[in-house]
């Protein structure tokens, strides 16, 4: 079992603790705060401990130096004070004396956020490469390293696997959180399990396919990615998302596992992602120069069929475009259905966030992972660099 934030007398210490402050800003305005709101507890736990919590978080990508307006975290500090209620000091520069003074004046039951750990991406890109000197003056800043930022943890960055060497460390309570969560759900014994699958490129899913569809008793495919599928049933699927280097894969796995592959039946297709015409057509219906952009209504039965009965569900990506409400129906069915049935499910990051906090309500489901890509991972069975690089108590 790893370490946590909870085994630490955080005293008068100084505590580095990587969070996931990765917001959509425009304008300097921050348009969803769930990732902030997520990392509250570990940095209030830091700070009503008599601790002093310096952070580290990323913010977009950077690189070229018009990244670096655009993605400038001082917007977050800005918010992240309002939601803790303390000061969130911040230091515009990611290392240097500026900084370690700043560092060396702080306070017990301070916070101070520290400029875009990316920004050193633009000289050797040694935040993402995990440069180890880079690393080492960070860790030279704190006596603690606690890693809440679950969202990264299947990256090898300096700021979280980096510093975690150099450290001693632990998880915070997000990160426990999604572990426990994901294993719980994975490790359960309990059927029918079904797997939803949406989402837009086959290939970014397919270890995780690989790994559940021997698990799982049915494996429903809805979204983009299915149109791959259906592709390599020999359908035409006009101009819909295809992901060309999966159609051997996906081939096979309906050869070996047909039984268990729900793909939809109908789908509502347009000529463009924008347009309002759109119509509702059988999947051998779909003309040359139309898309699918959401499963139609015999789809949202047949998979809801699939459904009934279900002990738990695993659910990564919209069945749709949600973005437009003419393409939103089938997420917001299949999320309708979960939540009215009490049916455990656990649903994956990245877009299924944005898609959840638009068609339904995160309380109502046994957990929504704040993490996309480490998410997948997981769920692959892999270890997370993030992780794997905390002590064992």
């Amino acid at each position: 079992m790893k370490r946590t934030i909870k085994d630490f007398d955080l005293d008068g210490k100084k505590v580095i603790i990587r969070c996931d402050l990765n917001v959509p800003i425009k304008d300097g305005i921050i348009s969803d705060d769930t990732r902030i709101r997520a990392s509250l507890r570990s940095i209030r736990y830091i700070i009503d401990n008599g601790g002093t919590a310096i952070i580290l978080s990323h913010l977009g990508k950077i690189k070229e130096e018009n990244d670096l307006e655009k993605n400038n975290l001082y917007p977050v500090s800005v918010r992240l004070s309002e939601l803790l209620g303390v000061k969130v000091k911040f230091s515009n520069e990611t290392r240097g004396d500026n900084l370690s003074n700043m560092v060396n004046s702080l306070n017990k039951g301070e916070v101070l956020l520290i400029q875009n750990t990316r920004y050193e991406d633009l000289d050797c890109k040694k935040e993402s490469s995990c440069d180890m000197d880079l690393a080492s003056y960070w860790a030279s800043l704190g006596d603690i390293f606690i890693n809440d930022a679950y969202g990264t943890c299947h990256r090898c960055h300096a700021s979280n696997v980096g510093v975690g060497k150099l450290l001693p460390n632990g998880i915070g309570f997000l990160v426990m959180e999604e572990v426990s969560k994901l294993d719980s759900i994975m490790n359960e014994d309990s059927h029918p399990f079904v797997v939803i699958m949406g989402g837009a490129k086959v290939s970014d899913k397919i270890k995780v396919i690989d790994n559940l569809i021997t698990k799982c008793d049915k494996l429903i495919i809805g979204g983009g990615m299915a149109y791959t599928f259906l592709k390599s049933k020999g359908y035409n699927i006009g101009t819909s998302l295809l992901d060309n280097e999966s159609i051997d894969f996906c081939q096979d796995m309906l050869d070996r596992y047909g039984d268990k592959i729900i793909l939809p039946i109908d789908t509502v297709v347009s000529n463009s992602m924008d347009s309002n015409d759109y119509r509702v057509c059988n999947i051998d219906d779909i003309h040359d120069n139309e898309m699918g952009l959401d499963i139609g209504p015999s789809s949202i039965s047949l998979f809801i069929d699939n459904l009934k009965d279900a002990k738990r569900v695993i659910m990564n990506g919209p069945m749709g475009l949600f973005e437009n409400d003419n393409y939103s129906k089938g997420t917001k069915a299949i999320y309708d259905y979960i939540v009215n049935n009490n049916i455990k499910c656990l649903v994956g990051g990245g877009d299924s966030v944005s898609s959840i906090n638009k068609l339904s309500d995160s309380s109502k489901f046994y957990h929504v992972s704040t993490g996309g890509g480490a998410t997948l991972e997981y769920l692959e069975g892999k270890i997370l660099p993030g992780i794997g690089v905390i002590n064992e108590k």
